[in-house]
């Protein structure tokens, strides 16, 4: 049985039977991102920064002085949530990327946490390469595939893809990838705007199929960036990949507690 998942776009509603589930500070402050969310269309309580409150469950994963916690600290408010969801098996959990917003996270340390959580969650779309299947190698084949105008913006995606001469797994990534949302903001609020264009700017000069990319060109940028983020790569990782001069294994969960 596989998870569900959300596009990670901003909400203010959910069914009645569905809690929303951010990150949190121990003061309950409540003061941005989604938290601010919580506390403005779902419940969520000024001075409560844990657990269960109106239509909302906070996690924190900073302290009462808004300071980051240790991921040792956030892995056990975590666990504290895989039990309560697995007790209340008829409510539905929308988790938000926790720990991965003001709290300063990435979600490849963030999402291995919730390995093993019980199926009456949705998770962002971020989080399914750590909390379901593993993530295929880079390669040539693999990144010219699905990184194409032809792909990128075809009416049907998930058509285009299903076409595309790739293992599932390479699809799952390929779909990944293209849904995270990056341009004009990504989902987080923040702007990358620069650093797609200084990502375009650097691959037109070393890459000639990417000259005369126009169509949408921050768009596609956009994808590119999602998947150096999610791989923890750079630009001459991605020239190497994309001319066949080497493989990029996937990334390991990085889970370990900072000092």
């Amino acid at each position: 049985m596989t998870y569900q998942y959300h596009d990670e776009s901003i909400i203010k509603h959910l069914p009645e039977d569905t809690v929303f589930v951010f990150g949190s500070n121990m003061a309950g402050t409540h003061q941005g991102g989604a938290a601010k969310t919580a506390l403005l269309n779902f419940g969520a309580m000024k001075g409560v920064g844990r657990g269960w409150s109106g239509q909302s469950y906070a996690i924190p994963t900073m302290n009462e002085h808004l300071q980051q916690m240790p991921l040792s600290q956030i892995q056990h408010y975590i666990d504290d949530f895989k039990i309560y969801t697995k007790n209340h098996p008829k409510t539905k959990y929308f988790i938000t990327a926790v720990g991965c917003g003001v709290a300063g996270y990435k979600v490849e340390e963030i999402a291995p946490m919730f390995k093993g959580i019980s199926h009456n969650v949705i998770f962002p779309s971020s989080f399914r390469p750590f909390v379901e299947k593993t993530l295929p190698k880079l390669n040539q084949h693999l990144v010219q595939s699905f990184i194409h105008d032809d792909v990128i913006f075809s009416d049907d995606l998930d058509q285009a893809i299903a076409k595309l001469n790739l293992t599932d797994a390479e699809k799952s990534l390929a779909t990944i990838v293209i849904n995270t949302p990056m341009y004009p903001i990504d989902s987080n609020g923040r702007d990358r705007s620069f650093e797609i264009n200084d990502i375009l700017n650097t691959l037109r000069n070393k890459i000639s199929q990417f000259e005369n990319n126009a169509r949408n060109s921050e768009i596609f940028g956009g994808v590119i960036l999602a998947l150096l983020e999610l791989y923890n790569i750079n630009e001459k990782d991605f020239i190497d990949v994309w001319n066949g001069e080497r493989e990029i294994a996937p990334p390991r969960a990085a889970n370990k507690a900072k000092k």
